[in-house]
Parts: structure tokens; C-alpha cells; sequence
């Protein structure tokens, strides 16, 4: 009986320590649920900061831009998403917490408020403060729109309800609504252009005349002043300290969240435009390393020129600026002898001023590293040409040189070819340059009298400095774009040519 007995306490007692196996491996499933709900809050949380701190970054990118930009339309465009930002911030604050001030601001309040983490209550509150910082702008634009207006004109914004209103004068012609995303018409908007010519041809007309009055173009013209604007300190003050309070939020994220900086990519794809690609130098690194060589790339000469009836800021570095032309030796006084080479149509052409000028040839496929000083390896006559040639001494005789090397008139060199200022642009070409540069007084270069007191300085203020180079480059890259990337090397130095009797 007693093993009867027991043989039904067994199944019972199994039964028992069973049940608690499975109460301890057993949640609730309001346990579960509040564990789902706390993780998908926190990735939410994260996402929307994330969003709003990088849309804050770009807006602080565009404002910098704005800032130092003449278009109106711009800044009206700024203003209204730093509205919209603020906005769009403010509500995400709220639905976080609903006394933004009182727990970011108290010195008393703790870093971890409700639902908050620590990384969360910081993000919290430098996004607070960011879109505090933010706000301080909204006069600065509206006075430096008004700036704006004196230079351009402001047309009205379109009715919020999208009713058309009519113009008070011509009730039956419909009012102009600006686009913002174009530029705003200056008010000086008849600019002729009188760089344009056709890019097979030389215009020698356009080229000035040193040491005596030309006629103009067009009489009594005078091409408009490009404005200079300065950035306010005050608006440069607060946009640091808002990247200030967006740089500490962006330490307290996850790792995973990445930010794109807005100015960086401005600079990436400003680079991608007008330089080289970072490779391009480790490429050719082994050409590189012989003596007086480099490479660059051979913009197009729209690059260069500001498009007309379209306003710049002056103070802003111009392309020419940010990319220079390569140096081929060393600076003689003020006079930095470059390779200023553009693209003009289908052409390679040196840009000129003063009374610089060059002669270029077409070598065909010839490689750099076996051109030397005493150009072996091509035609006798064009090796004799470029090695004997002797520039005019006089200022009015070199600018008449100049003129037969642009235009391809008058030239009595016995060559087989004439020798122009210019080549067409053919990919892996060689091409041998001799260029000739000057750094005139400025009393020359703009026909200026000079007063008694300063003749006993005449033979200073006289004195000029040149250089007289052979360099050879060869194109190895097109571009989309049509620019290239260049190979240059200096074959040969001459004697600095001199101009008498200034």
C-alpha cells in the first residue's frame, strides 16, 4: 500500500516542480511589451534628434553662404527656414518634455529628467540650446535683407491663402512672384559683353594698349563695382555657438550615426570642380619628382570670367584665387612667373597682362622626360626658333610682336608654320610654350605723370622685372567639363629680356 500510495504522489510532485521551472522562465506579457516599447522610444528618439541636428547644420551652412552673398533671394530664402526650423525644433522638444527652459536651464535640475538618459538629456538640451542661439539671428537677416534690397530688386511673396492679387497700376497684369531658387535682378542689369569673340579667332582690338590713350568699346563706359560684404560678428558669433551646442550633441549619439557637414562637401565638390582629384598626384608621383615639374588642371575661360548682369561679392577669393596657376621658378621682386594656361573653345591660350606674351607649337606625341634644354628630338626649325628668338626692346615694338603672335599677321620668321599664341587642345599631345613676362611700373602700365617731387626715384620707379621661359606640357585627362589635367615641366630659363627707355 505504501508504494501505491507513493506512486500517486509522484506525478503530482513532478507536476509541482515543473509549474516552477516554468514560473521563473515565464514573463508577463505586459513585461515584454514595455521592454519593446522603451527600445523602439529610444531608436525614435535618436532618429528625429538626428534629423533635426543635421537639418540645423545645413541650415547654419546655407546662412553662412547667405551672409556673404549679394542675392537677395538667398537671404529671403534663409529667413523663411530659419522660421520653419525653429519650428519643427520646437515641437519635437515639446513632445520630449513639456518645460524645455526649466530642465536644461535650473542649475538645479538633473541631468537624467523622466524618461531621459544621460546622452539623451544632453542631446536634449544642446538642440535646445542650438535652436535658442538660432533665433537670435532672425533681426540680423531682416536687416541684412534690407541691405540686400538696395542692390536688387525685391518682388513680393505670393498671398499664404494662394489668392492672386493684381498689380495697383495695371489691374489686369498679374503681379511677378520672385523664385526664390534664382537669383534677384540687379538693379544695374545692362552689362555688354564685350569679352565675347569667337573662339577660333583672336580679337586684337580687345587688347590694351601700354603707354599711350586707346579708344574704348563703348565711350565714357564704365563696367559696374561689384559690392563688398562683409559677414556680420555678431551673426558669425552665434552661428559658432550654435555648431558649438550641435558638436556636443553629436558626441552623446550611438555609435552608427553619422553626420554630413555641409561645408565640408562644399569644399569636396568645389574641389572636384575647379582641382585635381586626390589621386591624380600619386599617379604621375614618378614624373613629380624630376626638378621644375608639376601638374594642375586646365580650366575652361568661362571659369575665370564673372557672367554678366549676374552680382559677386568682391571680397569673396575668385577661382583664380582658391586654384592658381603653377609657379615656374622663383619670384623676382612682385613678378611671379606662371603658367597661366586656360581653355578657349577648342584651344589652349595663356592668359596675358600688361605686355606679357608667348608662342606655342603642337610637338605631337612626345614624351616629357626626353624634352631637354637643348630640345633634341624636334623639328630643327622650330628648335632653332624657340632657342634664337630675341624679344623687342622697345614697349611700343613688343606689343607689336605680341599682336603678330595672336593674330598670325606680318611675320617674316622664314618658318614653315606660323607661329601663334595658341594650339588646338588634343588629349596626350605635347606642347612647347616659350613665355615672356614683364612686371611694368605702374606709372606705365596706367600712363601716369609723375610729379616733381618724386623724379629724383625716376630710375627706381623705371625699373621693371621679366623672365624668358621654354616649358613643355602635355595634357593627360579630359574632363566631362572639357578642362584637363596637366603635366608641365621647365626645359629652358633664358636670359631675362629687357625693355629700354621707359
Amino acid at each position: 500500500m505504501r508504494y501505491i500510495f507513493l506512486s500517486f504522489l509522484l506525478p503530482i510532485g513532478l507536476t509541482c516542480s515543473d509549474g516552477k521551472v516554468f514560473a521563473v522562465q515565464y514573463q508577463p506579457p505586459s513585461s515584454v511589451n514595455h521592454t519593446l516599447v522603451v527600445e523602439s522610444t529610444e531608436e525614435n528618439f535618436y532618429t528625429q534628434a538626428s534629423q533635426i541636428i543635421q537639418q540645423q547644420l545645413d541650415l547654419i551652412a546655407r546662412i553662412e553662404q547667405a551672409l556673404v552673398t549679394p542675392d537677395a533671394n538667398r537671404m529671403r530664402s534663409v529667413r523663411g527656414q530659419l522660421i520653419s526650423q525653429t519650428k519643427i525644433t520646437e515641437g519635437f522638444l515639446q513632445r520630449q518634455h513639456f518645460r524645455a527652459k526649466s530642465l536644461c536651464n535650473s542649475p538645479d535640475a538633473s541631468p537624467v529628467s523622466g524618461n531621459f538618459t544621460k546622452s539623451q538629456a544632453q542631446i536634449y538640451c544642446s538642440l535646445y540650446a542650438s535652436s535658442q542661439e538660432l533665433v537670435k539671428l532672425a533681426p540680423v537677416l531682416d536687416m541684412s535683407l534690407s541691405r540686400r534690397g538696395e542692390l536688387a530688386l525685391v518682388r513680393k511673396l505670393p498671398l499664404v491663402s494662394g489668392e492672386r492679387q493684381s498689380d495697383p497700376v495695371l489691374s489686369i497684369a498679374p503681379v511677378q512672384y520672385p523664385y526664390l531658387n534664382q537669383p534677384a535682378t540687379p538693379f544695374a542689369t545692362w552689362e555688354p559683353n564685350l569679352a565675347q569673340q569667337s573662339p577660333k579667332s583672336f580679337d586684337s582690338s580687345t587688347l590694351p594698349i601700354i603707354g599711350r590713350v586707346a579708344k574704348t568699346a563703348i565711350a565714357n563706359y564704365k563696367p559696374p563695382v561689384q559690392p563688398a560684404i562683409a559677414a556680420p560678428q555678431s551673426a558669425l558669433a552665434i552661428l559658432a555657438n550654435a555648431k558649438r551646442f550641435l558638436s556636443t550633441a553629436q558626441v552623446n549619439f550611438p555609435v552608427g550615426h553619422q553626420f554630413t557637414d555641409a561645408q565640408e562637401t562644399a569644399v569636396t565638390l568645389d574641389r572636384f570642380t575647379y582641382g585635381l582629384d586626390p589621386q591624380e598626384p600619386q599617379i604621375y608621383a614618378q614624373f613629380l619628382q624630376l626638378p621644375r615639374t608639376g601638374i594642375f588642371r586646365v580650366l575652361t575661360a568661362s571659369a575665370y570670367q564673372r557672367p554678366i548682369n549676374r552680382m559677386t561679392n568682391r571680397l569673396q577669393p575668385k577661382v583664380s584665387e582658391r586654384y592658381p596657376f603653377p609657379v615656374l621658378g622663383n619670384a623676382k621682386g612682385s613678378l611671379k612667373p606662371s603658367l597661366a594656361l586656360k581653355l578657349v573653345g577648342d584651344r589652349f591660350q595663356m592668359q596675358h597682362s600688361g605686355v606679357d606674351y608667348s608662342f606655342m607649337v603642337d610637338l605631337g606625341n612626345i614624351p616629357l622626360e626626353k624634352l631637354d634644354g637643348k630640345l633634341q628630338g624636334i623639328a630643327s626649325s622650330t628648335r632653332e626658333f624657340f632657342l634664337n628668338y630675341q624679344p623687342p626692346k622697345q614697349l611700343e615694338t613688343l606689343q607689336v610682336e605680341r599682336r603678330r603672335f595672336l593674330t598670325g599677321k606680318d611675320q617674316n620668321w622664314n618658318q614653315s608654320q606660323v607661329m601663334l599664341a595658341d594650339a588646338p587642345a588634343k588629349l596626350n599631345h605635347t606642347y612647347l610654350v616659350r613665355t615672356l613676362q614683364f612686371q611694368l611700373p605702374e606709372i606705365v602700365l596706367n600712363s601716369q605723370l609723375i610729379p616733381s617731387e618724386r623724379r629724383r626715384y625716376l630710375d627706381e620707379l623705371q625699373q621693371i622685372q621679366s623672365s624668358d621661359m621654354i616649358v613643355a606640357f602635355r595634357p593627360v585627362r579630359q574632363r566631362a567639363d572639357g578642362s584637363y589635367t596637366m603635366l608641365w615641366r621647365v626645359v629652358r630659363e633664358l636670359p631675362a629680356p629687357q625693355i629700354l627707355n621707359l
